[in-house]
């Protein structure tokens, strides 16, 4: 009898501990093995925190890949779509997957950054749900596949915060001083004074952004950290009271912490959309196409979304999917919520100068520093191009340098 019970301890423990493998089966072999022996590279670069990676028992998907097609993953992370324009922009390194967000997908499709897809090499892209085909950031329909959807919101911990109501004026509200965390991005940070204002999320008033960089700047003192992934050790130690993030991110917070509870404020907030697109630079493209494939399918989209707690736009995925998924509130929120919420479109230019520069005029801690290092700064980089000017070809050399000055003020916050 105690042999029995030892037994089933030992089994019991080997199903926690062991992380949970594909089911392959199912897939089309002679497709994605199609590389093998060929020892590929494909570099793939994602936000941090998301994608199932076989830790808490998940399945590991950049594994299973590498085992099923020989491919070998270089995944790398980044905490804003800003960071990875930049990163795309200045063209260091040879992407062949990205995942990002709606509104930077209209940008790097603008400035040709990404490129059409091929989506009769895509064969699970019919797994996506036809909503998702046509977003107003792709329009056409030729640049992207839906990865995840959700919404942003307030995390906050039931024992520090004792408001019955919570809404975007409690992350301005003095009595939480030293213990609010805001995003570390500008366009997510001013999105949260936008709705605080009830400005659209979308406005290109002057007026009105410099009113939100004002709200911003007053709101400093309180802040303890501009964050993207460090919020959850902050929240999860419960080092801080309040912070807003992303509905899937803030789930799993949630489950490392009890007295954790996520809201979406009465008064909207940014529904969006992160999607697969393939660099313009790629260098193993049809490799790129395979993992776009690979996380299309039915049971790889749905040991994601379990992982990430995001919303899944995937047909095959939802079809298998518990109903406790997909009744949960917070992945999914019901229509009249929703209805509340605004999708962020790329704003012009001039628009996008004018936040990065009330970013980091709020960011700066010292006026006295900003005032003298950045125009400093410029002038050493501006000197740097006129030599180059001068000893290289003029034409190839100043598109770089005017690349160079405009990039400057997106590199500011992330130095």
């Amino acid at each position: 009898m105690k042999l029995q019970k030892l037994l089933f301890l030992f089994i019991s423990i080997q199903s926690i501990l062991i992380p949970q493998t594909l089911d392959i089966s199912k897939l089309d072999l002679k497709y994605y093995q199609k590389f093998k022996g060929q020892n590929m590279i494909l570099n793939v670069y994602n936000w941090g925190e998301y994608i199932s990676d076989g830790s808490d028992d998940s399945i590991n998907i950049n594994k299973e890949f590498e085992e099923l097609t020989g491919i070998k993953v270089n995944y790398s992370t980044f905490a804003s779509n800003e960071e990875l324009y930049v990163k795309l922009k200045l063209g260091g390194i040879a992407y062949d997957i990205i995942i990002q967000s709606d509104y930077m997908i209209a940008k790097l499709i603008k400035e040709n950054l990404i490129q059409k897809l091929n989506y009769k090499n895509i064969p699970a892209y019919t797994n996506i749900k036809p909503r998702f085909y046509k977003e107003i950031y792709d329009p056409n329909g030729e640049y992207s596949v839906a990865y995840t959807w959700g919404v942003n919101g307030i995390i906050y911990n039931k024992k520090l915060v004792d408001e019955e109501k919570i809404d975007w004026d409690i992350l301005f509200n003095k009595k939480y001083a030293g213990k609010i965390l805001m995003y570390y991005n500008p366009r997510d940070a001013f999105g949260v004074a936008q709705a605080y204002l009830n400005y659209s999320l979308n406005t290109t008033k002057e007026s009105e952004l410099r009113e939100c960089a004002r709200i911003l700047k007053e709101q400093k003192p309180l802040v303890q950290a501009y964050v993207m992934d460090e919020i959850y050790d902050k929240m999860e130690s419960e080092e801080a009271a309040i912070g807003v993030y992303y509905a899937g991110d803030s789930l799993t917070m949630i489950d490392n912490n009890d007295n954790l509870n996520f809201v979406i404020p009465p008064k909207g907030a940014n529904l969006f959309v992160d999607a697969l697109c393939i660099p313009e630079n790629a260098q193993n493209i049809e490799a790129a196409e395979l993992y776009i494939n690979f996380l299309c399918e039915g049971e790889v989209a749905l040991a994601n979304i379990e992982y990430i707690n995001y919303a899944s736009p995937n047909n095959a995925a939802l079809k298998i999917m518990s109903e406790e998924t997909k009744n949960n509130k917070i992945i999914y929120p019901p229509n009249e919520i929703l209805d509340n919420c605004e999708v962020y479109i790329t704003l012009p230019e001039e628009t996008n100068l004018l936040m990065e520069e009330l970013w980091n005029e709020i960011l700066s801690n010292d006026i006295a520093y900003s005032g003298w290092v950045v125009p400093l700064s410029l002038a050493i980089v501006v000197a740097l191009c006129i030599v180059i000017i001068m000893l290289r070809n003029k034409k190839k050399y100043l598109a770089i340098c005017v690349n160079i000055c405009y990039n400057f003020t997106l590199l500011g916050h992330f130095a």
